[in-house]
């Protein structure tokens, strides 16, 4: 027996953190390094959004509160949710942890038991299967591909349903393939959950408000109001808000699940950082009117980066409706020979070696359940973005 838990040799390291550590070192080394792996925007949180931290902090709102969230941020949290998804909550149905993460970790912690099984579509952002194994349940991955769009299809979803079906884990627009869920889409899917009373949904809508070409989001409990009863709907202020070092992130849901992540809370991290959630209220509240501004020049550089991936010799990247990831193919370089003289064998290799020679850093698609792909995140300086796809087009073109 060894001294770490078992329970850990379940898990591994958060790969796009991996990466994003790799670009650090190298970069530190002197190397000259475009690090497109983390999920994260380029842009600084809106000033009036700092300046209600400011402020608290000078008001000494800097002590412990509720153990899930103020008063002040579950009722901006519930206004929300009213004005821009048509879902009424109370705020003893209000949960807020320290990022969407600890959300996540703790429905699922709190719900599962031995054996339960996870319904989780693959590509599948990196921490949906651990948290999942953690808490001793069982993923169930519903592989989609890039002629569905990266989609999961109803039949699938159907088919991939058991007895022993706890929760259908679902991402839209997606980390990673940028996949987002037309509202005809999604009721294809709600109408399959309606036929498994013991389904529960996890709807993980991180990326709401970073979508594109005039696509209309919508979320599980609102395109299917019977579905309410069992579905956390989760958000957080990172993505949009540009807040990703504020860590807040919050879900809504029935009351019994909601007090039941209060308690493991309570026994865990207690609440999140009281200046940081003065931030959130302000955020959520405030102006939104750098939202669209920011969404726009995200979608220059996603147009950008699909053409300069597309002309790319064995890259084949389709355009997605939201968030600020492309999810391209390697398959065409999948057995080529790299400048070091390595045979590419997995897009693993074809991460490794385009950071070797060229110094691109992204995220290799086995990382997120589906290969061979790979993700780049376009949440960065538009002249970074266009060099870094300067350097693929010349990486794949000296393949042997």
């Amino acid at each position: 027996m060894g001294f770490i838990a078992d329970s850990l040799s379940r898990i591994k390291p958060s790969a796009t953190i991996a990466v994003t550590n790799k670009a650090r070192e190298l970069k530190a080394a002197g190397r000259d390094v475009i690090g497109l792996g983390a999920g994260e925007p380029d842009f600084d949180t809106p000033d009036n959004i700092k300046e209600a931290a400011i402020r608290a902090i000078r008001e000494g709102q800097t002590k412990y509160t509720a153990v899930d969230g103020t008063p002040e941020l579950k009722a901006a949290i519930a206004a929300k949710y009213k004005r821009e998804n048509g879902l009424d909550y109370k705020p003893s149905q209000i949960s807020v942890g320290t990022g969407g993460k600890q959300v996540l970790y703790n429905a699922l912690l709190a719900t599962l038991n031995p054996g339960d099984e996870v319904i989780v579509p693959a590509p599948y952002w990196v921490s949906y299967p651990d948290i999942v194994l953690l808490g001793g349940g069982v993923p169930v991955f519903v592989e989609t591909s890039i002629e569905t769009g990266f989609k999961v299809t109803a039949d699938a979803l159907d088919r991939a349903i058991t007895p022993k079906t706890k929760w259908f884990i679902f991402n839209s627009p997606s980390n990673p393939s940028g996949a987002a869920y037309s509202r005809a889409e999604l009721k294809a899917l709600t109408d399959v959950l309606m036929k498994h009373p013991q389904v529960w949904v996890l709807s993980d809508d991180m990326y709401e408000h970073l979508v594109y070409d005039d696509f209309a989001f919508t979320t599980p409990a609102q395109v299917e109001p019977a579905l309410y009863a069992r579905t956390l709907t989760m958000n957080g202020v990172s993505k949009a808000y540009c807040m990703t070092g504020w860590r807040i992130g919050y879900g809504a849901g029935p009351e019994t699940l909601i007090k039941a992540m209060a308690t493991l809370q309570s026994q865990s991290t207690s609440n999140p950082s009281s200046v940081s959630q003065a931030a959130a209220v302000e955020a959520l509240n405030g102006p939104q009117d750098f939202i669209p501004r920011n969404n726009a020049v995200f979608k220059q550089r996603r147009d950008l980066i699909v053409s300069m991936l597309n002309q790319a010799r064995g890259l084949t990247c389709p355009t997605p409706e939201g968030a600020f990831y492309v999810y391209p193919s390697c398959a065409g370089a999948i057995g080529r020979t790299a400048p070091s003289g390595k045979v590419i064998a997995t897009d693993e290799d074809f991460v490794t070696e385009l950071l070797e020679a060229e110094g691109v850093a992204v995220v290799q698609g086995s990382a997120f359940g589906l290969a061979p792909h790979f993700r780049i995140s376009y949440a960065t300086a538009t002249e970074a973005l266009e060099e870094a796809g300067r350097r693929i087009q010349r990486f794949c073109g000296n393949l042997r």
